[in-house]
């Protein structure tokens, strides 16, 4: 954007830097220089406003694109500045010029001018990146950016070369095995044709057209490892930032996997681990540590992007003299705790408001040992983004007594319900009921059971009882998709029953699982799974597909009429959007539990499916391994 502050402008981190924002590298006397030599020396070539002439543009959106991470960044600009310009008399200004100019270049593309004075140190220039918000907002459709496509959790893909009249050609462009026998949950991220995935300890990115190797990184645990798994990265500024097991939060380089930083942020010993995406969205990284039924006291975290330092926590189970902790009551004297937040948020920016599934209360199963609502567990949070202060909430499961994590707010959209037109968001979980609420009234305007419900609201108690869903029914890591042209919502579930019955008390042992009960699965023959296809204004069931086992995979929706998705059966699959008739099936040789995404690359839609690595809940099967499909190139 010429004459004004370009969309995605470049911008700085230091160390020291507020956790308001972050501060610049230059100063105003640098870029009225700069100005002056740019006009005397490069106008000529690049245009009187850096629009382009006889040269490339140096300022706008499709600028600092170009010199985004991982293939390119600020030192490299100022490399080719200082060695290439003017170009027929190259390298022959002063180095004060050089620097007075790239400070006039940072300018004009909508860095502001402080009291630091840029001198083109290699600390410094490692500071510059380039902010993919307006990425994460309106994303490019050949980039798949969220664990879930966007902020807005749509999980929804406007490309359309694949659809129902040519889907069945869809063959295998590439594989890509980790390596490893580790779980295997990653939500692929794809940015500028390369894929960014996780193993429980590896961080890999593979080139997404071809699934050749570019880098991997592996984190050598520090702590005890709770938890083995671990779902995906965030993408921000040319970091990759995901957690670990053992409570660490990475960031590192998405050129070449290089660790920038690590920050011990949760504590195995107490029962928090990480498992969940974070997100990351300008200069903060938010995140929760999954644990629930270990007794840990759950929280939501925002921490720098530049170091990882800690920004601000809302505790989910409140601590003693903060709203919610009177919703605690305690008879017993025991320890209480459970709220872990262990899958994708959503954060819609023009609202500046973020939401988190919170999960269970602990001890598990045992409602008598902590009577009263047990905010904010099993709620949909709504936080505001930069202060991490409550703005909303509503809590679907008060005091539940059956592991029924809520696991999803997303996705965030816009339907006409009621003869209203109406922000919403879509809150599920392992109850096994999708309920939209309206996001400025905060009314819960329609609720659909999207899996088998039986005795469902009888509380646990000494008497054996059997329930329908059971502890991992329902939906699980893998949430809904919104087909804005279709307007329906697509909800993957789990179908799968048992047996619940309460303990007279419940034994706390640090870190290790919290139960005042007990539970026993039916037979994992019985279990299955369902992909519900619900009209998102009118809250009714349009189509379902069953699964012969649970449906735990992501879900993608398309512009071109086509829902991906994968099964435990090892089969990817596509299904017709409008009806849910099959359309393709391949079969991976493991059961598919990560992501399923789309994605372009030089003008070609890929789909990418993570199958093997199974988890404990899931069955264990196969070696992890990405697989890409593609449409051949060859009639």
């Amino acid at each position: 954007m010429l004459g004004g502050a370009a969309t995605g402008a470049w911008r700085a981190g230091d160390g020291d830097a507020p956790s308001a924002g972050l501060p610049p590298v230059f100063t105003a006397a640098q870029a009225r220089r700069g100005r002056e030599v740019y006009g005397a020396s490069c106008a000529r070539c690049h245009g009187a406003a850096l629009e382009g002439s006889a040269a490339p543009a140096l300022a706008g959106p499709a600028f600092l694109r170009r010199w985004q991470p991982p293939d390119r960044n600020a030192a490299d600009l100022f490399y080719v500045l200082e060695t290439s310009m003017p170009k027929l008399s190259m390298g022959s200004l002063p180095p004060d010029d050089y620097t007075a100019v790239f400070a006039y270049l940072l300018q004009r593309n909508g860095m502001p001018a402080g009291a630091r004075r840029f001198d083109a140190s290699d600390s410094v220039l490692r500071l510059i990146r380039c902010p993919s918000q307006g990425e994460l907002t309106s994303p490019d459709p050949a980039d798949w950016l969220y664990h879930t496509g966007n902020l807005s959790g749509t999980r929804y893909s406007k490309l359309a070369q694949l659809t129902p009249a040519n889907v069945a050609r869809l063959a295998v462009a590439c594989v890509f095995q980790a390596g490893s026998s580790e779980t295997f949950q990653t939500g692929p991220l794809v940015y500028r044709g390369v894929m960014y995935l996780t193993t429980v300890r590896a961080t890999v990115a593979i080139d997404a057209a071809t699934c050749r190797p570019r880098w991997r990184h592996t984190w050598q645990p520090q702590d005890y490892e709770l938890w083995p798994m671990n779902r995906g990265v965030a993408l921000e500024q040319g970091y990759v930032v995901r957690g670990t097991p053992d409570g660490y939060l990475l960031a590192l380089d998405a050129r070449d996997g290089t660790l920038l930083w690590a920050r011990h942020v949760a504590d195995p010993q107490s029962g928090e681990t990480i498992t969940m995406s974070p997100l990351a969205y300008g200069d903060m990284v938010v995140l929760g540590p999954a644990g629930g039924e270990n007794g840990m006291r759950g929280w939501i975290g925002a921490f720098r992007l530049a170091d990882g330092k800690p920004l601000w926590r809302f505790n989910t189970v409140p601590r003693p003299g903060e709203p919610g902790a009177e919703t605690w009551a305690n008879p017993a004297g025991i320890p209480q705790g459970g709220g872990a937040v262990w899958t994708p948020l959503a954060l819609d920016p023009a609202k500046g408001e973020l939401y988190a599934a919170v999960t269970n209360p602990a001890p598990d199963l045992a409602g008598r040992l902590r009577p009263g609502t047990n905010l904010y567990t099993n709620a949909l949070v709504a936080l505001d983004q930069r202060a991490g202060t409550l703005r909303w909430y509503d809590q679907l499961l008060p005091g539940d007594t059956h592991d029924w994590d809520l696991t999803q707010v997303s996705p965030l959209f816009h339907e006409t319900v009621g003869g209203r037109e109406r922000d919403l968001v879509a809150a599920t979980g392992k109850h096994g009921v999708l309920t939209v609420l309206d996001r400025d009234t905060h009314e819960r305007l329609y609720e659909v059971s999207i899996t088998t419900r039986l005795n469902a609201d009888v509380p646990v108690g000494r008497e054996p009882v059997r329930v329908c869903p059971g502890i991992h029914g329902g939906v699980e890591w893998n949430g809904p998709a919104y087909d804005p042209r279709a307007h329906l919502l697509y909800v993957p579930a789990v179908d799968w029953c048992g047996t619940f019955r309460a303990s007279e008390t419940a034994r706390y042992v640090p870190g290790e699982q919290y139960l005042g009960g007990a539970f026993v699965a039916d037979s994992a023959a019985q279990a299955k799974g369902w992909l519900t296809a619900v009209d998102a204004a009118r809250g009714t069931v349009r189509w379902r597909y069953r699964s012969a086992r649970p449906l735990v995979a992501g879900v993608t929706a398309t512009a071109g009429g086509v829902v991906f998705t994968g099964e435990l059966t090892g089969d990817v699959i596509a299904l017709n959007a409008e009806t849910g008739s099959e359309l393709y099936r391949f079969y991976t040789g493991a059961g598919v539990l990560g992501g399923v995404v789309t994605y372009a690359v030089n003008g070609r839609q890929y789909v990418a499916a993570a199958s093997g690595g199974g988890s404990f809940n899931f069955g264990r099967e196969g070696s992890p391994t990405i697989l890409v499909f593609a449409l051949p190139t060859r009639p």
